[in-house]
């Protein structure tokens, strides 16, 4: 059995910032026996990291409290301690004091000057080496217990450590492939705690239409599961899953309608989500349409709402403002003067009303966008065509789930965690941080600074109890 004061299970941004906090609380206390272990299922840690901000890395967002908060679900006052303990500027100022450069972009948005998510996983892991924590990577935890207040951490490979302090970072169950899977819900509700419904957040929703149906897509379409059981065992086997309605998996093939949008990337357009009728929520940005569905910033700000509907059973639509700067009789006016224009001009001559609206589709819309958009609007001509591209609406049948969502929403009922050191009401000596938490943020960021912040407050809270000796 090998021991440490604290152990951390999960490698990733929370986990390895929890190290980091807990290393900088020993060192100030001037306790230099203190002994910190990593423990990472998978072969190196920060893969999660690696794939954020498409391998660019979203830091943070720069964003005060007061607008940063606003983009923290389902409720942010349970961060707002972490936040503060370490901010934006102090973030930005920890990854720069240790090495990396950073630059601003649009948004607020925070990046490595170098634009390489390996940088910061880099980075990271030298700052856990230098606060004298062990990582131990290739350890896939198979049993929690805790035995007269201490733990004992078993692991599939045989390895088995114990701690007086346990914090758990490991995750929620997007991108199964970096090693999150959940493990960490289970061994949460074993010590009591409540885990508020997951669902895939900051993922595609995909319009009716736009995949492939019937025979061919009926094995792979709603195979999206759940836990929703207790751990148990030490082999873990006592999982109960439960699929996720309206699931819709990536890999299920496009239909001629989706190949004709995948690819098109739209500036500047309006996103409005109507769920059961009732419009929910207004978006303005840039929109993607990908092999997914429909994602970009707009896309995935609406995912969250969109997916909790149609998990619940209610109807979603979207509504695409193409043309948000201009009212639809400025619109309608412009699109009459040129539809004349297009008369008028001597290479219009003789040629086909098909042949003349696309002309004026292309004036209008991006040439790629055209087909796709004709398909989904069959009935439109220049007449009705203003009305169209100001609410282009697509019914959502279905969402990419855990396989390809940037974050779990759900998790860890923060109601039941000390907001101030993140640790359980219900076990002493147990911490949670980062995306196990019942805490998601909008994309921009806010994902990473809330797992930084987390992270951090744990790491340092459960040093600190040590040292006070509680």
């Amino acid at each position: 059995m090998e021991y440490s004061d604290i152990i951390i299970t999960g490698g990733g941004a929370a986990g390895l910032m929890a190290a980091i906090g807990a290393g900088k609380a020993f060192s100030i206390a001037g306790k230099t026996d203190g002994s910190i272990a990593v423990i990472e299922k998978m072969p190196r840690p920060g893969r999660k990291i690696m794939i954020t901000g498409k391998g660019r890395c979203n830091i943070t967002n720069m964003k005060p409290w007061n607008e940063f908060s606003g983009h923290i679900h389902p409720k942010a006052n349970p961060l707002k301690a972490a936040f503060h303990n370490l901010n934006t500027e102090a973030l930005v100022g920890f990854f720069n004091g240790n090495g990396l450069e950073t630059v601003l972009e649009r948004g607020d948005r925070v990046f490595p000057a170098s634009h390489l998510a390996s940088d910061v996983v880099d980075t990271l892991v030298k700052a856990v080496s230098a606060s004298g924590a062990q990582l131990h990577t290739g350890c896939e935890v198979s049993e929690i217990r805790n035995d007269d207040g201490i733990f004992h951490v078993f692991c599939r490979n045989g390895r088995e450590f114990s701690c007086r302090k346990l914090i758990i970072a490991t995750g929620g169950l997007s991108y199964p492939g970096t090693g999150s899977t959940g493990d960490g819900y289970l061994w949460a509700r074993q010590f009591g705690h409540t885990i508020s419904r997951c669902f895939p957040s900051l993922t595609a929703i995909v319009p009716e239409g736009y995949k492939i149906s019937g025979e061919g897509a009926a094995d792979i379409q709603g195979s999206a599961m759940q836990t929703v059981g207790n751990a148990g065992d030490r082999q873990g086997q006592d999982k109960r899953m439960t699929p996720l309605k309206g699931h819709i998996d990536r890999s299920v093939p496009l239909s001629e309608t989706g190949s004709l949008l995948n690819g098109n990337q739209l500036k500047n357009v309006t996103l409005t989500l109507i769920i059961d009728g009732n419009t929910v929520q207004e978006e303005f940005g840039d929109l993607d349409f990908t092999d997914g569905g429909i994602e970009g910033p707009t896309g995935f700000k609406v995912s969250r709402k969109c997916v909790n509907a149609l998990i619940n059973g209610s109807k979603a639509t979207v509504s695409i403002d193409l043309k948000p700067a201009v009212d639809k009789e400025a619109l309608d006016a412009r699109i009459r003067n040129l539809w004349q224009e297009i008369a008028n001009d001597r290479r219009s001559q003789g040629k086909k009303y098909e042949d003349r609206f696309r002309i004026l589709l292309g004036k209008l819309i991006p040439m790629s966008l055209v087909q796709g958009f004709r398909r989904c609007n069959p009935t439109i001509d220049h007449t009705n065509l203003a009305s169209r591209l100001k609410n282009w609406k697509m019914d959502i049948r279905g969402f990419v789930g855990y396989e390809r969502c940037v974050i779990t929403a759900g998790g860890v009922s923060t109601g039941e965690i000390i907001s101030k050191t993140l640790e359980s009401k219900l076990q002493p000596g147990l911490y949670f941080a980062g995306e196990i938490l019942d805490l998601d943020g909008d994309t921009g960021g806010y994902n990473l600074q809330t797992a930084f912040s987390t992270g951090m407050l744990a790491g340092e809270s459960a040093a600190r109890s040590l040292v006070s000796g509680k």
